[in-house]
């Protein structure tokens, strides 16, 4: 008895365009809305504090444990010139005497009052007329 049905049909292979259209859409997006922010210079254990907001703009400087500055890739005084540079170029594209830059500053919750200290008049003869310390909640 011969069989004159009709071959089974073949079941058409799945499309995946529309899926890696909506995987590459959601990595564009997250590239985008990303807030890229260059590489602390070291790492940093910070001070405890309650009660206060950590600001999240404008320029920072790191405080290792030992007491030595870090900004961008540069550390020690070569940080502060860094900084001071950084703050005039900052000044050039904005009017600083309306609105003085923000200067965040990340010490380590070791680093020895001297040195910070120390590094207030410093900081004050680069321009910066107000410092904020950034702590963590305890």
């Amino acid at each position: 008895m011969m069989d004159f049905a009709p071959p089974p049909r073949r079941r058409p292979a799945e499309n995946l365009l529309p899926m890696i259209n909506v995987v590459f859409l959601l990595l564009i997006f997250f590239l985008i809305a990303a807030k890229l922010a260059p590489p602390e210079p070291f790492a940093v254990a910070l001070p405890e504090a309650e009660g206060i907001a950590a600001p999240d703009a404008g320029l920072t400087l790191h405080l290792d444990a030992t007491g030595q500055p870090g900004f961008a890739d540069a550390l020690g005084d070569a940080a502060l010139v860094a900084l001071a540079a950084a703050r005039t170029e900052l000044c050039a594209s904005v009017d600083c005497a309306v609105a003085p830059p923000m200067l965040l500053l990340r010490a380590d919750a070791n680093a020895p009052a001297a040195a910070l200290a120390a590094l207030m008049p410093r900081l004050a003869a680069a321009g910066f007329g107000a410092v904020t310390l950034v702590t963590r909640q305890p």
